[in-house]
């Protein structure tokens, strides 16, 4: 089942979403959250949508504003492909291979919750950024509190799917990093949840005997196919991510997870990185980012000019004084 977040007349809904985009608004409900707080995981959203459809019909994706699925408490970003850390590391950190400490475990960093925009809204370049890329993902998304689960039980606590773009300043991620902190801003400015929440269980025919899911992934710019590869190449699956982000700590309905970007060309800097050149160049706006994600859906973003920077002083290169 998929459900969708939408606009339209200035009312804000959340509504089933038949296969020819038909909307079915869920009577009373303003916001996916709440559905997801009030239920018990994947079985009671499963129930909410079948009565939903037994409802009069609204209006059609097409005639809609479609906002974000929901608004997540938390975003963890992962880093599971490692064909996108070769290429990336040589193109930001200007390093070769892949760091031995990446093998260990399922590495992620929190982005801003904040950030959040929906499958067509216009994406602004970041304040003082110059080399804007897209980055092409699949979320997870929790349904059910857990603590310190294991894989198998963290397959229970996923509620669903949606496509993740993940939008880099590189140009500030590069500076930044180099203080041994972030992304901060490089990651800071907007970030594509959409086009729907496909339930988990819609996926499950695309599982392989590993236990990843076989996804067809195809990233484009104006057009122009300039990415591909299998959500399957991942290194770990979601249920291991699950498991690792709540070791030590809980997940919680509708925390995020993202699988980090595919390789292949799931974002420019890849590219960059193994070409030895910025081909094809950062994005400018007017550019029309479109991710594709077999079983789950499509969001196409624009580029647009951003705000500028407002300005801040250097460090201030203070006398050491003590109490």
């Amino acid at each position: 089942m998929r459900f969708a977040t939408y606009e339209q007349h200035d009312q804000r809904r959340v509504a089933a979403v038949e296969e020819d985009g038909t909307l079915y608004p869920i009577p009373g409900v303003r916001s996916f959250m709440e559905l997801l707080r009030s239920g018990d995981g994947l079985d009671a959203l499963l129930d909410v949508g079948a009565a939903t459809l037994d409802v009069p019909a609204g209006p059609h994706v097409s005639e809609v504003r479609l906002l974000p699925p929901l608004e997540p408490p938390t975003v963890r970003d992962f880093v599971t492909f490692e064909e996108h850390v070769e290429g990336v590391r040589r193109s930001v950190d200007g390093a070769g291979g892949v760091p031995e400490a990446w093998y260990d475990a399922p590495t992620f960093y929190f982005t801003n919750p904040y950030a959040i925009i929906g499958a067509h809204d216009d994406v602004p370049v970041p304040p003082g950024s110059t080399v804007l890329d897209f980055e092409l993902e699949v979320a997870a998304v929790i349904g059910c509190t857990g603590g310190d689960l294991t894989p198998e039980q963290a397959r229970d606590h996923i509620v669903g799917y949606t496509v993740f773009n993940d939008w880099s300043a590189r140009d500030l991620q590069s500076r930044e990093m180099q203080v041994r902190l972030g992304p901060c801003k490089g990651k800071d400015t907007a970030a594509t949840l959409g086009p729907y929440l496909v339930t988990a269980d819609e996926l499950e025919p695309y599982r392989d005997a590993d236990g990843f899911l076989r996804l067809a992934l195809t990233a484009s710019v104006n057009g122009e196919v300039v990415g591909k590869d299998l959500l399957s190449n991942m290194s770990w699956t979601f249920e291991e991510m699950v498991a690792y982000a709540s070791r030590g700590t809980v997940v919680r309905p509708g925390d995020v997870l993202g699988s980090g970007t595919c390789g292949n060309g799931g974002c420019l800097a890849e590219l960059w990185g193994v070409r030895g050149e910025q081909s094809p160049p950062p994005l400018k706006p007017g550019d029309t980012v479109t991710l594709i994600v077999e079983g789950i859906g499509t969001v196409s973003n624009t580029v647009v000019a951003g705000s500028d920077p407002v300005p801040l002083p250097r460090a201030r290169r203070r006398t050491r004084e003590r109490p």
